[in-house]
């Protein structure tokens, strides 16, 4: 199963932007509480700067170097688990939520 990524961005109004998917779907995303800290700030403000958008090896970049994380923008977190590989699971992976465990 190959990773899904984003193909393409248009960004719309306010602080959403539309992505095409590397498996062709079509997503809407609001970004407004995704863009905190110093990094985003011109983004932030400067509506001019947010619509500089562009995709980068299958995720969002603008030019001043700011990012986002790929899986958090496909799928709000890390992509789901294929039901096999995950041994124990008796629910979708749709219908869970993983939490990180502290390794110690």
């Amino acid at each position: 199963m190959s990773l899904i990524r984003i193909r393409d961005v248009a960004p719309l109004k306010g602080f959403r932007v539309r992505l095409t998917l590397t498996d062709g779907t079509i997503v809407e995303r609001d970004l407004s509480s995704l863009l905190f800290g110093p990094i985003f700030e011109e983004i932030r403000t400067e509506p001019a700067r947010f619509r500089e958008v562009r995709v980068q090896e299958g995720t969002l970049v603008w030019p001043n170097g700011a990012d986002l994380c790929p899986d958090v923008l496909i799928w709000g977190g890390p992509p789901p688990a294929d039901p096999p590989s995950v041994s124990g699971m008796t629910e979708s992976p749709q219908e869970t939520t993983s939490v990180p465990r502290a390794r110690g």
